[in-house]
């Protein structure tokens, strides 16, 4: 974000850093540590982000916002008892229930904290993919709906990228975007963005999509690139005996080392967060590339 903020003349470009915490499909703030404590997660999440954005830091001048992503109403009850003032924002998730109940949950929570911090909410019943049943788009008279009798400021819409569907079904519905923006102004959220080509999403802010979340395809698209340089230097990373192994047991193919010594500069955890956060700068700069030019 620094550095095309900077080649644009623009380096304080608006970023969200999100993090879910007891959400089931991906539970972040207990990932973040490996006590699996999410309240000790998410302080560490938050002492990250105040030692990078903090004056003295070379991303001081970004316009850094923190996220609390697919809060969900019963799991995360003592988090969303406890004082959310750390957070720009938070995602209210009330989806997995029925629409009504969803309506009665959300705006429960913006009547009581709609002053102090951005509310986004989930204006579906969504189903989980793994079942037989299947979520529907949302329709521009649900979002509607949603947002009148709710009062959130964002509305997050199944336009046809949300990650709990059906993979076969994933597109991004721009027409459709468009038609609720119409409706509501550009207030749209979009999740699951990695889910479909960078080119589907172009021109989704002119769609009326205020935010968009990636996530996925950092993780899985900057793992093929850690595979390939480890097999790569296997020797180097695991030792001639390791590398001979598995090369003799049909893991290794004909081009891996396995003859080098064992090297400090491949083997370590800090080589392997190298290769990965190189590839993750690359994939969240054609993001960059596509949406701020």
């Amino acid at each position: 974000a620094l550095e095309h903020g900077e080649k644009l003349g623009k380096p304080d470009l608006p970023v969200t850093l999100a993090i879910t915490n007891n959400y089931p499909h991906r539970r972040q703030s207990v990932n973040y540590t490996h006590t699996r404590n999410w309240l000790i997660g998410l302080r560490l999440f938050l002492a990250d982000i105040e030692a990078l954005t903090s004056p003295g830091s070379p991303f001081e001048r970004l316009n850094v916002m923190t996220h609390l992503d697919h809060i969900q109403p019963n799991e995360d009850a003592e988090l969303l008892a406890g004082d959310l003032s750390a957070y720009s924002s938070i995602m209210y998730d009330a989806s997995a229930g029925p629409m009504e109940r969803n309506i009665e949950l959300t705006s429960e929570f913006v009547r009581t904290h709609g002053r102090d911090i951005v509310i986004e909410g989930a204006c579906d019943e969504i189903v989980d993919a793994t079942g037989t049943e299947r979520s529907d788009l949302t329709t521009p008279e649900r979002a509607e709906h949603y947002l009148s009798s709710t009062g959130v400021d964002f509305i997050v819409a199944n336009l046809g990228t949300e990650h709990r569907a059906s993979a076969a079904d994933l597109c991004y519905h721009g027409d459709l975007a468009r038609r609720i923006s119409q409706r509501v102004g550009p207030r749209l959220v979009l999740h699951g963005c990695s889910s479909v080509p960078v080119d589907q999403v172009a021109s989704l802010f002119s769609d009326g999509v205020a935010k968009v979340n990636i996530w996925t395809a950092m993780e899985r698209d900057s793992s093929p690139a850690l595979l390939e340089a480890m097999v790569a230097h296997a020797s180097k990373v695991a030792g001639p005996e390791v590398a001979r192994r598995l090369a003799a047991e049909g893991l290794l193919g004909q081009n891996a080392d396995i003859e080098s010594r064992a090297d400090l500069d491949w083997y370590t955890t800090c080589s392997r967060q190298q290769i990965i956060f190189e590839q993750m700068k690359q994939i969240v700069r054609t993001f960059f590339e596509t949406w701020y030019r």
